[in-house]
């Protein structure tokens, strides 16, 4: 690591200080009238509620820094609701992300029988969820990417496995049909073009239904294929490997490689590509989005990295480690994060060259961090009160004290799994 000691104290300042605004949880009842406070810290999600916030204060106990009451705190909030385990329950929120929190944020021994109880919750609908993809595919439809992305799908779902129950058979079928979902769709009135198996029928929010009418290919790592990918790719350098595992990661990374563009600035990919744009053999984006973790080249070159590194490759290991280190050093890409969190702001993008930057071999990519710690402190000396933002791990503020504390104390973690970022 090559941040100065006073960085480190710098950091751990601040996480501690994010972290102390996070220490009581909301009452049990905020009132009708105040709907969208009980939004904000809804019980089971990671992204935006107080199972997000319990994993940080989890991470914080085990090193010495926090209270295991404060956990005990947040997971009562966290389960305050009924479970959920119905079509929007996935990693991010409901029973899996309850499943994931204890996992990660507790110590083995702890909360037993919660545990089973959850895991029995989520077995139950990963097998559910794998039963209706496989019929699915058998019927040559086209996914809704809340079938296999990593928030609700099943990519999140195998990322909880890799982390709590690696040796268990469910993770392996859920490979197994990561597998498939890499093998191509039929050709049925696409004018001939070959989808890959992840072209999605949904509409994404926002998107003018016109040109999505025939579908489209998302390549995000938080809704699309780079999902996948990274999930496959830590399996096998974990050494668990199904038919095909080799396959899928040469056909998903082939087909990122297609759609790599070249720019002054370095390569980047575009977020989505609709049937027009198949067609034309390039996307209606002009050029290079924010370097998020979700959607930006990081996310991307990081699974392609982690791909790298599963097939051995060293040259497509020096293209993604390339392509990261040239956007973070284009300041209009950087200047386009405009909030400090993990899923679309400087947090994210810490995090994601934190973890790079510790499997790089042919650039230099931990060099860039303190300048990067730099503006991300700078940015919550600016931004609102910690009190006013989301307080969830994944758009809160509690993933951005987790990132920091992963940098004062030089670590990274298992948390970190939610993102599939790094090792389990």
């Amino acid at each position: 690591m090559l941040l100065s000691s006073d960085l480190r104290t710098r950091a751990s300042s601040v996480a501690a200080r994010l972290a102390d605004a996070l220490t009581a949880p909301p009452p049990a009842h905020a009132g009708n009238d105040q709907a969208s406070t009980r939004e904000l810290w809804r019980g089971q999600s990671l992204a935006a509620g107080a199972a997000g916030v319990a994993v940080l204060h989890g991470l914080r106990a085990r090193d010495g820094a926090g209270s295991w009451a404060t956990v005990d705190a947040w997971l009562r909030a966290a389960t305050r609701d009924k479970l959920s385990v119905g079509a929007r329950a996935g990693l991010w929120l409901g029973a899996p992300a309850l499943a994931f929190t204890l996992a990660t944020a507790t110590p083995p021994g702890r909360y037993r029988s919660a545990r089973q109880h959850l895991d029995s919750a989520v077995a139950e609908m990963i097998d559910r969820r794998l039963a209706a993809a496989n019929r699915r595919i058998n019927a040559g439809q086209r996914p809704e990417r809340a079938e296999y992305d990593l928030v609700r799908g099943l990519t999140g779902l195998g990322a909880h496995l890799l982390t709590s129950r690696p040796d268990a058979d469910q993770l392996r079928r859920v490979l197994t049909y990561l597998v498939r979902l890499a093998e191509p769709l039929p050709a049925i009135g696409t004018g001939g073009l070959t989808l890959p198996g992840w072209w999605s029928g949904d509409l994404p929010i926002g998107a003018p239904a016109d040109a999505f009418a025939d579908g489209h290919a998302d390549l995000g790592m938080a809704h699309g294929v780079a999902g996948p990918l990274a999930l496959l790719a830590l399996a096998h350098r974990q050494g668990i490997v199904v038919p095909g595992h080799i396959h899928a990661l040469h056909r998903i990374c082939d087909w990122l490689d297609a759609w790599r563009q070249d720019s002054p600035t370095g390569p980047w990919w575009p977020e989505k590509i609709t049937l027009s744009e198949l067609g034309a053999g390039r996307p209606a984006q002009a050029g290079p989005g924010r370097v998020s973790w979700c959607y930006g080249a990081p996310g991307l070159a990081r699974a392609q990295q982690l791909a790298a590194l599963a097939l051995a490759d060293t040259p497509r290991q020096k293209r993604a480690e390339a392509a990261l280190a040239a956007c973070i050093e284009d300041p209009v890409q950087v200047a386009r994060l405009v909030d400090p969190t993990l899923c679309h702001g400087l947090a994210g993008l810490v995090a994601t060259v934190h973890h790079a930057a510790a499997d790089a071999r042919y650039h230099p990519l931990g060099s860039h961090l303190p300048a990067l710690a730099d503006q991300l402190l700078d940015s919550l000396d600016l931004a609102e009160p910690a009190s006013r933002r989301a307080p969830g791990l994944i758009e809160g503020t509690a993933g951005i004290a987790a990132v920091l504390h992963g940098l004062a104390t030089d670590s990274t973690a298992t948390w970190e799994t939610v993102l599939l970022l790094g090792r389990t």
